[in-house]
């Protein structure tokens, strides 16, 4: 507490440049195990204002929730800015919950700071801090179109917020968390407790009330945010989006690699042909100079979909991409080809997985990880330390084999540092003597259930996942490294005569080189000028 004490704010200091200095002194008393296991990424002051900018409210007293606030730079750098709009505001009543032990001090520092500064400006301040679970104490708020059962409790929840602000915390939880299963919700899959911080503040909006959030842009996509998308986008309107084309810069203080947005949302009636504003910037020094983009808000989700995908393109390159990908109207189930993750799960397999060939009795089946798939070229064999090449045929294996047949494969992960998100290699069934293979889990198939994918099939499915024109598509929704069987599912495709077609083209060329397999995608979809 006496380290808190020694820091005083400056003469006319912000609010929110005081509770910048005191997470600046708060970092340096922690460890970096300290901040990852209360998922703290302390927000810098250019991206604090950008929020704040995104706020409209215009109340003489209004009522503002911040459910993680740290040193409560966003609440700050919120009120200044509503002052600063002249909006003729008297009462401000303001909610922040903190967990942290050690952060709260500072938090209470700021506050009272933050009051002192307005009483100056004639502007009442009204705070609460909150030293509970954000989560555990609102997720009730989730139920409120069931009734609850006999035995289950009914905390009163606050559901009249003009504005909430959030950079909240960012870690994985495990199923049996309290949080998850008071969440169950917003659950489908690994659940990441931001999104529970997104989804509970959606549903405690007031009518027309706002919902501005930083967070990963993991939730735009994916199988784990499918519930979460399909809560939160039937709760709430988006109005404005603001993405950094950087993953280092947003964060550089905490050394966060990650790709991350600014959502403003309302809590009012969906309509489909609302505007957007799409916004996107390199990192923070451009921050206030951003490319910018409207879009209806059906261009960026389908609501009538059954995964609720965020689009977000960016520039003008994206922009015609998506506008192209939206006249197509087939997905790869309506060619009847199917896509599924290896059933090798290398820990478990270590019985059946060998390195050398050998004849005799043993009967071998050749083993397909991550490290073999290249753009358009499959390499096996390819000797890696504790990767197998082989794995063997036998009763107890038969589970984790698959028949021998044409397929394509795709690597399920690629690295921050690539460029390119879909790495996917063709297979054709003589390429080995087997009756099956063997596919390792961190890469995807693809195939054709009931009967096989033909030649040109595999080539020209495979040529436009590695296109240029497919990766850029994938990128204006995923901003992860993964690549899910669910979102391949769901990729719009071009009529199956056009795969053909860019197959039978790069076959008869003997060309795949990825310079050719853009040349004759772009070619067709007339995309030259676009893809320039």
């Amino acid at each position: 507490m006496s380290r808190i004490i020694n820091i005083e704010p400056f003469k006319k200091e912000l609010p929110s440049d005081f509770a910048d200095r005191l997470g600046i002194y708060y970092t340096q008393q922690v460890t970096t195990f300290h901040k990852k296991a209360n998922g703290q990424f302390f927000t810098p002051i250019p991206i604090a204002r950008l929020l704040a900018s995104f706020c409209d409210c215009s109340k003489a007293r209004i009522k503002i929730l911040d459910p993680g606030c740290g040193t409560v730079i966003l609440s700050c750098a919120l009120i200044e800015h509503l002052v600063e709009s002249k909006n003729r505001i008297e009462i401000i009543d303001l909610v922040v919950y903190e967990t942290d032990l050690e952060l709260i001090p500072y938090s209470q520092k700021a506050l009272n700071y933050l009051k002192d500064w307005l009483l100056n400006k004639g502007i009442q301040l009204n705070y609460t801090l909150h030293c509970t679970d954000f989560v555990l104490e609102n997720a009730t708020v989730l139920k409120e179109n069931r009734l609850p059962s006999l035995f289950e409790e009914t905390n009163f929840v606050d559901k009249n917020y003009d504005i909430i602000i959030s950079n909240p915390p960012y870690f994985k939880l495990s199923k049996d968390d309290k949080r998850v299963i008071a969440s169950q919700e917003l659950v489908s899959g690994q659940p990441n407790i931001y999104s529970f911080f997104m989804g509970i503040a959606a549903k405690l909006l007031t009518e027309n009330g706002e919902l501005i959030f930083i967070t990963p842009r993991s939730f735009a996509s994916g199988n784990y945010f499918k519930a979460f998308r399909e809560n939160f986008f039937n709760t709430v309107q988006i109005e404005k989006i603001h993405l950094f084309n950087s993953r280092k810069d947003t964060f550089n203080r905490d050394n966060v690699l990650q790709e991350t947005v600014v959502i403003k949302a309302i809590r009012e009636k969906i309509n489909p042909n609302k505007k957007v504003l799409v916004s996107s910037s390199a990192g923070i020094k451009d921050i206030f100079e951003p490319t910018i983009k409207y879009f209806n808000s059906s261009d960026l989700i389908d609501l009538k979909s059954k995964e609720k995908i965020l689009h977000l393109p960016t520039s003008d390159k994206e922009e015609r991409i998506l506008s192209l990908v939206s006249t197509w109207e087939n997905v790869l189930s309506d060619f009847n080809i199917k896509i599924s993750t290896g059933p090798v799960v290398s820990f478990r397999a270590l019985d059946f997985i060998q390195n050398e060939y050998e004849n005799g009795a043993v009967f071998l089946a050749p083993l397909f990880w991550l490290h073999n798939v290249n753009k358009m070229i499959l390499e096996w064999p390819k000797q890696l330390k504790e990767k197998g090449q082989y794995i063997r045929i036998e009763s107890n294996s038969k589970s984790l084999l698959i028949p021998n047949k044409n397929y394509i494969l795709l690597r399920r992960f690629s690295t921050k540092d690539d460029k390119s998100r879909l790495i996917a290699a063709p297979y054709f069934c003589n390429y080995v003597k087997s009756n099956y293979i063997g596919i390792e889990n961190k890469v995807n198939y693809i195939y054709r259930k009931d009967g096989h994918l033909d030649r040109d099939e595999v080539v020209g499915l495979c040529a436009l996942l590695n296109s240029e024109l497919f990766d850029t598509y994938f990128q204006i929704f995923n901003g992860n490294v993964n690549v899910s069987a669910t979102e391949l599912r769901e990729m719009k495709f071009p009529p199956l005569a056009n795969i053909k077609e860019i197959g039978n083209k790069i076959i008869l060329s003997n060309d795949y080189s990825m310079n050719n397999v853009n040349s004759i995608v772009n070619e067709l979809f007339e995309l030259e000028v676009i893809m320039n």
